[in-house]
């Protein structure tokens, strides 16, 4: 009937589906979204690494995301959560930054930022808005202030500054592994190689996390970043090995 008809539109409409497209509540979930964001400090730096799928539920949306965005040449942030929220959150703080550095003195980099106010940035619109944001995230960098930093900012906006820390969904598989191999004063090479290694396991066993494995190194003359294929990536216990492609009759 008319009504019936109303009353399941209204009802569709709750879910935040148009009712044009004629899919009943019952057959729909709640989206979830999922993914492995880690950083770690070293003697000189920070390395930043995140996966790259991003997932609507069941459905890889894309598997080549990039989940580390620059706020400026020294501070980068790694994102988890909801993908519009984080990039909206890293776009006004990255603005509120440049408003910053435009009322510093003139003799400093306006490309460079302090990280600690970067994180307290972030930290202020993740809590005031927690009710409305789904995000959770990280900031990484270098100054001259403080040297290498990394700080957390999980769901509900609170902030701590550690050695290492990991986020999204893959956290709770690597956790252990983290904390039982995790050694300070690592070098570049160690802490890059480390931050890789957990990446590729959280991939392994989390059905949200996969495609590659970004890395981002910040230090004292800059920032380097890196991409490691899924056939460059460490194995998991029991894992099958990738097969090689062929691509124009050339094995890749």
């Amino acid at each position: 009937s008319f009504q019936d008809d109303t009353a399941l539109s209204t009802t569709m409409a709750a879910y935040g589906v148009p009712p044009a497209l004629g899919v009943a509540p019952e057959m729909m979930e709640e989206i979830s979204t999922g993914t492995t964001i880690m950083a770690c400090q070293y003697d000189g730096g920070v390395v930043l690494g995140a996966d790259s799928r991003t997932s609507t539920g069941t459905y890889v949306a894309n598997r080549a995301s990039d989940k580390i965005t620059m706020v400026t040449d020294n501070v980068w942030m790694c994102r988890s959560g909801s993908a519009a929220d984080t990039q909206n959150v890293c776009a006004y703080v990255k603005n509120l930054t440049e408003e910053h550095n435009m009322q510093r003195r003139g003799d400093l980099d306006p490309g460079m930022a302090d990280v600690k106010l970067v994180a307290n940035l972030t930290m202020q619109l993740a809590y005031k808005n927690k009710d409305k944001l789904s995000a959770g995230m990280i900031i990484g960098g270098w100054d001259a202030t403080l040297g290498a930093q990394v700080y957390g900012i999980p769901l509900g906006g609170s902030m701590q500054r550690v050695p290492f820390t990991v986020g999204g969904s893959g956290s709770a598989y690597i956790y252990g592994w983290c904390d039982n191999t995790w050694r300070e004063n690592m070098t570049r090479e160690e802490a890059e190689g480390w931050v890789a290694r957990a990446i590729s396991l959280a991939i392994a066993r989390d059905a949200s996390s996969g495609g590659v494995v970004r890395l981002v190194t910040i230090h004292s003359k800059g920032s380097s970043r890196q991409m490691l294929e899924p056939k460059h990536q460490s194995l998991c216990e029991s894992e099958l090995p990738v097969i090689p492609r062929k691509v124009g009759g050339v094995v890749g």
